[in-house]
Formats: C-alpha cells, structure tokens, sequence
C-alpha cells in the first residue's frame, strides 16, 4: 500500500494544480483532476445566461474537458443507464433527443430522466452554485437539440430526424458538410456536450471553475456509501469498490485495484468480502489515481503501454534513472567544459548535476521509482516499485553514471554531433543490444531488468553485455554510426562490469596494461587507422580491421596474421607516413607475453583497448593537423 500512500500525499502537495491545465509540446493537455471529476472529449459547447436562456452554441475539435463524475458514471458500460452529474453525451442532456430520432431501450426508463432527476437533487442542494442553477433552469426545458438545430449546430434531414452519418446527397439541399461532422463524434445522436454560463461577474468557464468542483465534491460526500477503515491512512472513512480507470490515456480500460467478481479467484477463498482483503476510502483512491494519471502524463516514460516513473512528493521533478549523462545536463542547462587526454572535467559537472538536485528536496524527501504494465484490458499491475531516501537514491545515480561511463558521440544538437561522457540511456542500452528495430516489447524489458542495476546497484544482467558485446563485435551488420553508437555504449558497460570486479578501465588509453585482449583490440585500432589513413576520405568502404573484427574476437592471432598481410600494399602507399603506426604496431607485440599470443577467443576487454587506441590515434591526427595550420 505504500506506493497508494504515496500518491496521496503527492496529491496532498500539489493541490495548487489542481485544475490547472497544462499542454504538451504534441498538444496533448492534462490535468491534475479534482477529486470526484474525470475528463471526456466534448464535441459541443452551449453557453447559457444568467435567466437559464439559450445563448449560443459552438462545435469543439475533441476538447479534453474536466467533468463531474460519480463511481457509476465513471464505470458505465453498454446500455447502462448512469449520467455523469453535468455535461454528458445529447442522449443523456436533451430532453428532446427522442423526438429528433434517438433511439432508446425503454421509453418508460429514458436516460434524461435519471440525468435531470441528479441534476435537479444538486441544483436544490446547499452547495449549488449560481452557474448551476442557470444550466438546471435550461436543461429542464428539454428542447437543447432544437436550440441546437436553430443554430445551426446540429442538421436535420428531410424528416426533421438527426442525420445520423453524413452523405454527399445531402449537399445538394444542405450545402457543405456540417463541422459537428468533423468533430470527432461518432455520429449526431453521441456528440458529448458541455455547458457554461455567461456571467459578467464571473468569467471562469464552469469546466475550470475552482466553486463549481467544490460544489460538487461536497454534494457527493453526502452521498458516498458506507464507512470503513481506510487501510492506506488507518483512518474511518467512506469507502469504495469502484476505482478509476483511464490512468495511462483516455481509451485506458485497465485498472490497478479491481474486485468486482463474486466467482473467480480474486478473493474468494481467502477473504469472504473484497473489503477484507483490501478496503479503501473513497478519497485515497480518488487522490492517488489522479495523482498517478497526472504524474504519468508529466513525466512518465511509456513504451508499449509500459510505464516507468520516478518522482518526489514535495518535488515532483526528480533525476530520471534511465536518463543519460547528456539528458541530466540538459535538465540543469549545465555546460560542460572538455579538456585534453582527461574525462575528469565530464564526470565532475554530472556529479554536480546529481548533486545539484539534493539542494532542492527537503531532508526527509524521498523518491518513488514505479514500473506499471497490464497483462490484459482490464487489470493493470505494479512491476516495481521502490520507495528510496533521496540521499540514497543519488548516491546510487552517482555510482551508475560514474562506474557505468564512457565517452558517447551519438547525441545531436541541431548544428552537429555532441560528445559526452557518461552512462548511456537505458533505452539506448536496448537498441545496442538488440538493434534499432527491437519490439517495444523487448525495449520495455530490458528497461524493466536493467533497473535494479541503477537503483539497486545489482550487476547487469550477463545476458544483456554478451549480446551487445556480439553485436559491437560485427561491424559490417550494421551503418557506421550505428555501430560506433553500439561500440561506444558496449564500452560503458563492459567498464561497470570490470569495476565491480575491482578491475578499473578508463576512456585514456593504458598503454602500460599488458592484458592480452586490451593489447589485441589495439592493434586491431592501429590496423583500422593504418588503413583508412592510406583509403582517403574519398573511399568509404569498411577496412579490413572491421570487416575482420568478429572473425578477429575469435581467432585473434589467426586473424592478425592475415590483416598483416592486408596492411602491406597500404603501408607501401604511406611511405614514411605509416612509420610511426607500423613502429606502434611493434611496440604493442613487444608487450604481448609469448604464450598469450594465442588463439584464445578475447574477453570483452579488447573492445576497451580498440575504442582507446583508435581515439588517442586520432585525437594525435587532429594535433598535428592543427599545429601545420598554425605554422602556416
């Protein structure tokens, strides 16, 4: 229960945005939802003033809407009757709707009936507002689709009927297709309609007015069933076996808490009540579910339905651990300063970065990391779930991005290539492991085991390094970039796995490690810039280096001896330019123990001294193309 708890509280500290409105870059909009409210999609706005009178109406594009909404109206399903308190669908708000052809199961059981018979208790209620009134006057008229057919909103055909789906043969009386067509309702007869109220002396629309949600919370406490112990605050409280659906998005069936079944295996057989098993206020359930859809919506990750979220209760903004090193800086507009042959200056502005965050939670804050998923439409489940001290919980993001670091040049400003050092994203993680066209549902998985890794400091899982080590191993199955991107990350992970073997391996090349794999990967890196050194910039097929490497991970001095041989002609058309790489390949042989000169497959290490010594190669190419620049 304690993510539940959580939650409420988190809603608890933020109830200055409730109601509030937020839109995302995509367009998307959503909202930190009053207790006993929901959103729909509205199709139709009427406004109404201040006598109950007809004004106008206009047709909305799918606006999101922030609705009252009882435990019935909110689990509605088929032909069940249960009205949602204020705006619903014309089947429901127009007394008129079976006159101008709607259908109905009974005519003697009409949804108006029960909508208006609500509406009218709430209105004649202590908390009714002046606005809700003005709506009840109109309502109770029952003639909003001829108001809407006057003004042009709705159409009619031949037979004053709704049209039901529009046709071309209706241009030719009608003119144009109406805008309700595009609206995004089904038809005529299932547009979704909002009202407000023109007011001079309040101008805040009643979907967004802070007295109408109170309004109606308090109407409908008094109407909440019977009382029970809350299990999540221990407290008495009205309770409630209906519990919100719609968390991940609108069309979201799948809910967390669920026991509406009296034959299956829910319960029964343990507990002789869902309430023994599990009782829940009404309030908690209502708080923490919106809190929870509120959150997901702000800053949650969801791929392929999976969710991963992370935050705070005070401060909902908080370090996202499948983050990389390059996302953390961008969130605290942080630069990082590069220095020559050191990765010191990347690594340091990333702990100040994580650091950065400590300042901003207060000493008793804690972080919340979840991971939801649903196995079928209808039941949703946590997957993970931690509840950490917020000292703890950064100090384990400064282990990962400090162990589990390397350098990266696969980020990309709009100008260029960006390069940083740190752990990769764990998203990232999976496109290297399993290539760039894995399932979601392959992504989502590795998201989900390499998490204990970050927050639980636990060892990556062995299956994950031996196939991105592979793929890292075979060049030629993929694009250059993907492969550098692959290589890069493969590097960062092969370095956290030998530090927790106490085994430290740096970015910097190590030229004095006599490690036969780290020696093989760098003649392997001298060989692919021997090479490509002689090609030119013109050529841009693979060397022989690449072409080779997997051959070479396996068999590495068979394989040495044939690119021996390859490098010839090259080192022929070099000249004197390919001394220094052809001494360097001598002096790296020279460190080679005479037996570890083998055919022994090489470890992952051989990788680390490949990225190494082609980046010190390269970094020494751009040194003295800079200094002849100066000279001149």
């Amino acid at each position: 229960m304690s993510w539940l708890q959580n939650l409420y509280k988190t809603y608890d500290a933020n109830e200055g945005q409730v109601g509030k409105t937020v839109k995302k870059p995509n367009g998307q909009e959503y909202t930190l939802l009053p207790i006993s409210h929901t959103t729909q999609n509205a199709h139709i706005e009427v406004t109404v003033d201040e006598e109950g009178e007809f004004m106008r109406a206009i047709v909305l594009e799918k606006e999101s809407t922030i609705i009252p909404s009882t435990e019935e109206s909110a689990s509605r399903a088929g032909s069940k009757i249960a009205p949602y308190p204020l705006h619903d669908k014309l089947s429901y708000v127009a007394g008129d709707f079976v006159k101008f052809g709607g259908k109905v199961k009974n005519q003697n059981d009409l949804p108006f009936d029960a909508y208006i018979q609500n509406l009218k208790e709430w209105a004649e209620s202590p908390y009714a507002t002046p606005k809700l009134i003005n709506i009840y006057t109109y309502v109770s008229k029952g003639r909003l689709i001829e108001d809407l057919v006057n003004d042009d909103v709705l159409v009619l055909d031949d037979n004053k009927q709704l049209i039901n789906k529009w046709n071309k043969k209706y241009e030719e009386t009608l003119g144009e297709k109406p805008p309700i067509f595009s609206s995004g309702a089904t038809d005529q007869l299932s547009v979704f309609i909002r009202f407000n109220v023109y007011s001079p002396s309040s101008t805040a629309d009643v979907w967004k007015d802070k007295k109408m949600y109170q309004s109606f919370i308090d109407f409908y406490n008094e109407k909440l069933g019977d009382e029970d112990v809350d299990f999540v605050t221990g407290e008495i409280a009205p309770s409630t076996e209906r519990h919100a659906n719609k968390i991940r998005h609108a069309a979201d069936k799948a809910k967390l808490i669920s026991a509406n079944d009296t034959s299956g295996f829910t319960f029964r057989g343990r507990f002789k009540t869902s309430k023994e098993a599990a009782g829940i206020s009404f309030e908690v359930s209502q708080k923490a579910h919106n809190a929870l859809k509120w959150l997901i919506h702000r800053q949650g990750k969801t791929i392929d339905n999976r969710v991963f979220l992370v935050w705070g209760i005070d401060q909902t903004d908080i370090i996202d651990p499948s983050d990389d090193a390059w996302d953390i800086m961008q969130h605290v507009e942080r630069e990082i300063e590069e220095e020559p042959d050191t990765d010191k200056p990347f690594a340091e502005e990333v702990k100040k970065a994580i650091d950065g965050y400590r300042s901003d939670l207060n000493m008793n804050a804690a972080v919340n990391i979840l991971v939801l998923d649903s196995a079928t439409t209808g039941r949703m489940a946590v997957l993970y779930y931690r509840n950490m001290n917020k000292e703890l919980y950064l100090d384990r993001l400064k282990d990962w991005h400090a162990q589990c670091a390397w350098e990266h040049r696969y980020r990309r400003t709009e100008e260029q290539f960006v390069k940083f050092y740190g752990a990769p994203a764990t998203r990232d993680v999976a496109f290297a492991a399993y290539g760039p066209r894995a399932s979601e549902k392959i992504v989502k998985g590795l998201m989900e085991r390499i998490l204990p890794s970050i927050i639980d400091g636990r060892h990556i899982p062995k299956d994950i390094i031996k196939s991105i080590f592979h793929r890292a191993s075979n060049p030629v199955s993929m694009e250059r970039w993907e492969w550098e991107k692959t290589l890069s990350i493969a590097c960062a992970l092969i370095r956290k796995t030998y530090i927790e073997k106490k085994e430290v391996w740096d970015v910097p090349l190590d030229k004095d490690s006599t490690d036969r794999s780290y020696l093989f990967g760098r003649l392997l890196a001298v060989a692919d810039v021997l090479e490509r050194g002689a090609l030119g910039k013109e050529e841009t097929r693979a060397t022989n280096a690449i072409r080779y490497m997997n051959s070479f991970s396996k068999n590495p001095s068979r394989t040495w001896k044939t690119l021996q041989e390859s490098l010839q002609p090259y080192q022929a058309k070099l000249g004197t330019k390919a001394t220094y790489l052809s001494k360097m390949i001598d002096e790296i042989s020279d460190q080679f123990n005479i037996e570890d000169f083998n055919n022994k497959p090489l470890s992952e290490k051989y990788l680390l001294g490949f990225y190494s010594q082609r980046r010190e190669l390269y970094k020494k190419k751009e040194s003295n193309i800079e200094s002849e620049e100066t000279n001149k």
